[in-house]
């Protein structure tokens, strides 16, 4: 049975009953880029506790939502999957990544960025009307995060690792998200075409929540 329920006949109650305990969506989200091993999904979560994790993922497979696999040897370790049921959610996380960008401020201190959530995030905000007829690779470098997105004929294609050749490669830390806002930063380093750079700030703008204010400290 749902670890919560809110006594409700309703498919939005049930939903969050099957994926809205604590750290439930997170860990669906880290399933979105593919299979994981329990370190994986620990390593992606810094901070979830083992037991959680644990009991999470548990809720998750007997909810049909995410299943266990066995990788062909000489591996042989055993990974989690979202199911095709989970996998559902795609969109839907896309979405919800996206209404959250606008009014989530600046990082907090001690917040980490998985690249997970950076390839989730990037698809969250994509605008496909900016992008017009531009076809660029872009490699970003978040810290130890790396991902690459290209953009061609107004879709988006965003994976993790670096790209094979890329048009522009960002070196940032957090304060890209000032930048994607409408600010300033002075720590971002390009390699590349800079003009470039101008065409991502507008392909992956934030639209802000009125009322929320854009920081330009560097």
């Amino acid at each position: 049975m749902p670890a919560r329920n809110y006594g409700e006949y309703c498919g939005l109650a049930h939903a969050l009953e099957l994926v809205g305990e604590r750290w439930g969506m997170l860990v669906i989200r880290e399933l979105l880029t593919g299979p994981k091993r329990f370190t994986d999904l620990s390593r992606g979560l810094h901070r979830i506790p083992s037991n959680v994790l644990s009991a999470r993922l548990k809720e998750l497979e007997q909810h049909g939502v995410v299943e266990r696999r066995i990788l062909p040897r000489p591996s042989g370790s055993v990974v989690y999957a979202l199911t095709d049921y989970g996998r559902e959610l795609d969109e839907v996380l896309i979405k919800l990544a996206g209404w959250g960008a606008r009014s989530a401020g600046e990082p907090r201190e001690g917040d980490a960025v998985s690249v997970t959530a950076l390839v989730l995030g990037l698809r969250g905000i994509f605008r496909p009307e900016a992008a017009g007829d531009l076809q660029a690779t872009y490699e970003l470098r978040i810290g130890d995060i790396v991902a690459h997105a290209r953009v061609a004929g107004g879709e988006l294609e965003v994976s993790e690792g670096p790209a094979a050749d890329p048009d522009l490669t960002i070196e940032a830390d957090t304060s890209l998200r000032r930048v994607l806002t409408g600010g300033h930063s002075d720590t971002i380093a390009l390699t590349g075409d800079p003009a470039l750079f101008e065409r991502f700030a507008e392909i992956f703008r934030i639209e802000q929540v009125p009322g929320t204010a854009v920081s330009e400290e560097a």
